[in-house]
């Protein structure tokens, strides 16, 4: 084996945001890390969401899986084209942002992703733990196990390239053969999953969307790795989309098993022949999610402060998030999905119109002196309008009242067809289009 071998095979992150980024990920290893991701236990009972989101107006099983194949595909391409500017400039997702708004104005939606990346994390923990409970009871404190999950958590992140080699070589397997088993498990049992409308399908794709395009603002992390744009991408779209559809159906069929209760849905896990083995790979595996979560926030602290060391960083935002998981409100969960996606689908419309089809790809400065775009804040404020004057999703009472007042003014009806993500993006993106037809033509005129 030539040193170069031994060289790709071992390379890790920089330190610091100063030195190139290793390219040593192909299409198996970003479609091994995005499956990974896509099974998660929070997905289980977030399937709730996906099954009744509006409460009380349930999807059929068809048109929940429906709602999870066309939500899944909607965000995970939205994902898969966050990644590839990540691939062709090498730089991680936040710092990307100084092509888009300039480098001091992409602090604010790296701040934004930092906390939501907190929040994440928070959930991530919390659900090992308690997963963990439901396999060894409760004798060991809920406190114990969300520790011991964030120690594992910053323990990946410290060679972050490392841990996803791991996964591919590994932990992917396991899950694949886990989730199989539980599957035929769980559907032998004859779970009663008819019944229900289709009255509430375009908010269960907003939730979907919602889950999926909250790893848009970390997508190029990992992308940067990657030996090509194409393996990045497909490694998205089809790990991602599979992995999550799978995990929403089984999570719906658990929840047809003990009465849609979310506090029950993984019983049925641990009831089933062998199930302790094999939910206790997924509880495990879920330590992928956490790490996600905090190395992203640690490579989005190093657009604040490109020479710290990620290792230093990784250890405090662990302890952080860790601090966090120990008094998380989970009930909290939809209304947090859906802040991400009024968030960051208007802002990836943003990007995605003026790198790809506006010829951004070509001046797209990432310098720490990249100068302020403020005219790009406009149509992502305007998305993220759009977002709340169309979603039908409760959140929060006094935010939700706003909003409602918003659309008296306007004289609007939400319709049951219309989808608040959908939305956001085309009212960014057409607003992106409309905003830089002064600056394309004094470009060409010169």
């Amino acid at each position: 084996m030539t040193s170069a071998v031994v060289d790709d095979v071992h390379a890790e992150v920089p330190l610091t945001l100063d030195e190139e980024a290793p390219r040593t990920l192909g299409l198996l290893d970003q479609g091994a890390f995005w499956a990974n991701l896509g099974v998660s236990l929070l997905g289980f009972s977030g399937a709730l969401f996906l099954l009744d989101p509006l409460g009380g107006k349930p999807l059929t099983f068809t048109a929940a899986v429906l709602a999870a194949v066309v939500g899944s595909l909607l965000g995970t391409a939205m994902v898969g084209l966050a990644a590839i500017p990540g691939v062709r400039t090498g730089r991680p997702a936040m710092v990307l942002l100084r092509g888009l708004f300039g480098a001091r104005l992409s602090y604010i939606p790296t701040v934004l992703n930092i906390v939501q990346m907190l929040g994440w994390g928070a959930f991530e923990l919390w659900v090992i733990a308690n997963g963990a409970q439901a396999l060894f009871g409760t004798a060991v404190p809920y406190a114990v196990w969300a520790v011991a999950a964030g120690a594992l958590t910053i323990a990946l992140t410290i060679r972050p390239l490392g841990a996803l080699r791991l996964l591919r070589r590994y932990v992917t397997a396991g899950v694949v053969i886990a989730m199989i088993w539980l599957s035929i498990a769980l559907f032998r049992q004859g779970p009663s999953v008819g019944g229900g409308s289709w009255d509430a399908f375009a908010p269960a794709v907003d939730y979907v969307i919602a889950l999926s395009v909250s790893w848009v603002p970390m997508a190029a992390d990992y992308a940067r790795h990657s030996r090509s744009s194409g393996a990045a991408f497909t490694g998205v779209v089809a790990g991602y989309t599979i992995a999550q559809v799978a995990c929403l159906a089984l999570g719906i069929a658990a929840l047809a098993l003990v009465g849609n209760d979310g506090d029950k849905v993984w019983d049925p896990f641990v009831a089933a022949p062998l199930g302790v083995v094999f939910f206790g790979i997924l509880v495990l595996r879920e330590a992928d999610q956490s790490f996600a979560n905090v190395y992203s926030t640690t490579v989005s602290i190093q657009n604040l402060a490109p020479r710290w060391d990620r290792r230093v960083i990784s250890v405090v935002i662990g302890v952080l998030t860790t601090l966090i998981a120990l008094f998380a409100d989970v009930n909290s969960y939809g209304a947090f999905l859906s802040v991400i996606g009024a968030v960051f689908v208007p802002m990836f419309a943003v990007l995605v119109v003026d790198y790809f089809l506006l010829g951004g790809a070509a001046r797209w400065n990432t310098a720490k002196d990249a100068p302020s775009r403020w005219l790009m804040v406009v149509p992502w404020i305007l998305g993220f309008a759009a977002y709340w004057i169309v979603t039908s999703t409760p959140t929060v009472g006094w935010w939700d009242g706003i909003w409602t007042e918003v659309r008296l003014a306007l004289g609007f009806v939400h319709q049951p067809w219309m989808n608040a993500a959908l939305a956001a993006f085309l009212v960014a993106a057409l607003a992106t289009v409309v905003l830089s037809l002064p600056a394309r033509r004094l470009r060409s005129r010169r």
